[in-house]
């Protein structure tokens, strides 16, 4: 809109019987948007306000005409003008008019102006030093104003208070408090700005101090030094402070429920929230925030339709950005539409001046996939939507695959960060798309810490463990120090390919650039260490450690197992048990298949009758498949079907092939495997072990015509078994071998 525009709509709303005119402040805080763009013109300003200002009843022409002056810089004609206004007015009522211009002219930006007006003053009091003084400091002038309170002829309580807030503001809180002490004469506003400005610039204990020395407070005082406390989680000495008031308002209350809720102590939170005597919609939204940040969703979507309830109280835009985040964490996609509507209803659509109500909807739109409803706010609000919204929306198309979508938008948008670079590379990277993934790697402006272990995982993940690890090298020879999940990565991928070699040196680099044990890590060492076949080194890691959680217990019950260690993986989980670490479904799994490597038959009854007679926990298939092996590995291959047989469940692939993989350990269970095979392939047709048994049963009980035709029908379906591979190092890369491969002239060389 021109400025022409502007003053034309000043005008005619001026002549609306309502008397709905736009104020100076409004015309005033457009155009102040367009001098930070560079667009605007002072004196052209002032020149249209002065004409505009004609309509407003409140102001005369000498008024307007002294702003066009001053603005100017044309201070003869602006005094020639005082003058003859102090012809035409009582002196004190000149002095009251010209120091209420001072405070508007300063409120508005036109501190120059008013320092002029000032200096022009015929006649200047306390108040008139005062207004120029807080002009002064509103406007970031605290030189100027320090001087001037240093001439003012006559001091007042209001004058050592802004001072002293001014000084508190900026953070010079030393002088601050000096002044304070030299004030000659002190009420409760300046004992509470003094408290506040300590509070503000972290000297909570110096505030408590000042606030213990008050003469008399009121509800201002306490309720400044508890917010202190609450800012700082201090919640046991904002609740004391809380008891010992006499009297308490709303936002006494509020702050107590917000510091609960950000200290996690929600039920604390909900019922101070349930005592409050009287409640508004700053209170309500507190609690329902506070839900909705601590986790309790559903509880925070309870409050609000119970708020709703209410007559006199409307949600306001915090309470639809916190009900946001709890419609995400429910994950019911309904519930956000819902939300949306709730927004439209209460007329907060176009009330949203920051975006973040916006953004929230963006966010939890793309989370849920419903993207063309985040698509449609995110073009609707395109100014008040930044790169966070535009990095939900590329998540959003990432997440639901949508990749060419996310790489349009990426294109287009005008600012992109490091989150909105990283979200493609492994957008890319989760679809295999390689290259695509490196391309925008190479071509980021910015690679920080995560980017390269975004982009280190995602080659882990599509098996290219030389690469990742050739990567992380380029990484520290960027010398960008790698993140603990750099690491976590790496680990996982020695691990995974049993390299022994790469995990030890990665171990090495830890130890070099880590100081502070971390428990993840310690985690991830266990199970490398025993994955790549190095139980001791396992162990000592598991050992040495500081603390541990289920997940250090689980993977060196895991590794022990794995490496048939019954006796040792029992003697960790007895240890884990005297930890008061309670099992899950993973370390009964590592038992009872620990128990099972070794035969002990009647150790893994106890323990998988335990399992929900003791621990509550369900059995899984798993769980099943482990019984199973237990009981086939020690000859039990009769109790193997009866227990299969008296399932709570229908047996499906899984527990049929343990049942015939256990048929496998011993002769003469023919029958059993060719009834436990002939089931599996009604369930999976092409299941190649089921085949291969059923054709060697055939053949050994002489059934050759049923044999002949079997491996015809395998032929015809295409059914192969696959083949067993190992694999070993060779010149920085992976050698693999099949089964029935021809060893080459090297290997056989370094095996001789």
């Amino acid at each position: 809109m021109s400025l022409e525009k502007i003053i034309k709509t000043h005008r005619n709303l001026s002549k609306a019987p309502q008397k709905l005119w736009l104020n100076k402040v409004s015309l005033v805080s457009v155009l102040t948007g367009w001098a930070h763009l560079g667009t605007f013109d002072r004196g052209k300003w002032v020149r249209s306000y002065s004409k505009s200002c004609r309509i407003d009843p409140k102001l005369t022409f000498n008024d307007s005409q002294i702003l066009h002056y001053l603005s100017r810089n044309n201070l003869q004609d602006a005094s020639n003008l005082l003058d003859s206004m102090s012809e035409r007015n009582h002196p004190k009522s000149l002095l009251v008019h010209l120091t209420s211009s001072i405070t508007k002219y300063s409120k508005r930006g036109f501190i120059d102006e008013a320092k002029a007006l000032f200096q022009l003053m015929p006649q200047r009091n306390v108040v008139s030093y005062n207004a120029m003084l807080s002009g002064f400091l509103q406007n970031g002038r605290l030189s100027e104003a320090r001087r001037l309170f240093e001439e003012m002829p006559e001091r007042n309580v209001v004058s050592w208070t802004a001072m002293i807030c001014g000084l508190a503001d900026a953070g010079r809180v030393c002088e601050a408090r000096k002044l304070f002490e030299e004030m000659p004469e002190r009420n409760v506003v300046s004992w509470n700005s003094m408290v506040v400005g300590l509070i503000r610039n972290g000297e909570l204990n110096e505030a408590r101090k000042v606030f213990n020395s008050m003469p008399i407070k009121n509800v201002i005082s306490w309720n400044a030094m508890i917010a202190g406390y609450v800012e700082c989680c201090m919640m046991g000495e904002a609740s004391v402070l809380f008891e010992e008031m006499e009297e308490r308002n709303v936002v006494t209350w509020t702050s107590m429920i917000s510091g609960y809720c950000r200290a996690g102590e929600v039920e604390e939170g909900y019922c101070l929230f349930r005592r409050m005597p009287e409640k508004n919609v700053v209170s309500w939204t507190a609690m329902i925030g506070g839900f909705a940040w601590n986790g309790f969703h559903k509880e925070s979507l309870l409050l609000f339709i119970e708020m709703k309830g209410i007559c006199d109280v409307r949600p306001n835009r915090e309470t639809f950005i916190s009900l946001a985040y709890a419609c995400a964490g429910m994950g019911f996609p309904h519930l956000v539409k819902q939300l949306h509507a709730q927004v439209i209803v209460n007329g907060l659509e176009h009330d949203d001046y920051d975006g973040r109500l916006s953004r929230s909807l963006i966010q939890i739109y793309s989370l849920f996939g419903i993207i063309d409803f985040a698509n449609w706010i995110f073009n609707k609000n395109g100014n008040n939507c930044n790169v966070q919204s535009c990095n939900s929306m590329i998540n959003g198309y990432i997440r639901f695959g949508r990749l060419e979508e996310a790489q349009n938008l990426f294109d287009t948008v005008p600012v992109r960060d490091e989150i909105s670079w990283t979200s493609m590379i492994d957008g890319y990277l989760s679809v295999g798309q390689v290259s695509n993934a490196y391309y925008l790697f190479h071509n980021m402006p910015d690679r920080d810490a995560v980017a390269w272990t975004a982009m280190i995982s995602g080659l882990v993940q599509n098996e290219l463990f030389v690469d990742a690890t050739y990567l992380f090298m380029e990484m520290r020879a960027h010398g960008v120090p790698p993140l603990n999940a750099t690491f976590s990565v790496l680990f996982g991928a020695a691990g995974a390919t049993a390299n022994i070699d790469l995990g030890r040196q990665i171990h090495c680099v830890l130890m070099k650039t880590e100081s502070e044990s971390d428990l993840i890590l310690e985690n991830c060492l266990i199970s490398m260490y025993a994955k790549c076949g190095v139980i001791d080194n396992a162990y000592n890691v598991f050992s040495n450690m500081v603390s541990r959680d289920l997940v250090s217990w689980n993977s060196m019950v895991m590794g022990f197992s794995h490496h048939g260690l019954a006796n040792e993986t029992l003697k960790v989980f007895e240890s884990m048990l005297e930890s008061g670490t309670h099992p899950n479904s993973v370390t009964f799994l590592g038992i009872l298949s620990a128990c099972s490597h070794a035969g002990l038959v009647s150790r893994g009854w106890e323990l998988f009758n335990a399992m929900f007679d003791v621990y509550k926990i369900e059995p899984g298939p798993e769980h099943y498949v482990s019984m199973i092996n237990l009981l086939g590995r020690a000859g039990k291959i009769k109790e193997a079907e009866e227990f299969v047989l008296t399932l709570p469940f229908e047996p499906d692939h899984r527990i049929l092939g343990a049942l015939l993989g256990a048929c496998g350990f011993f002769e003469g269970n023919a029958e059993i495997a060719e009834h436990a095979a002939k089931r599996l392939l009604e369930l999976d047709p092409l299941n190649a072990p089921a085949h291969v048994v059923l054709c060697n049963i055939y053949a050994a009980s002489g059934r050759h015509v049923e044999e002949h035709k079997l491996r015809m029908d395998m032929g015809l379906k295409g059914v192969r078994k696959v083949p067993g591979c190992s694999w070993l190092m060779r010149n920085g890369g992976i050698q693999m071998f099949l089964s029935g491969d021809k060893i080459p002239a090297q290997v056989a060389e370094i095996l001789l």
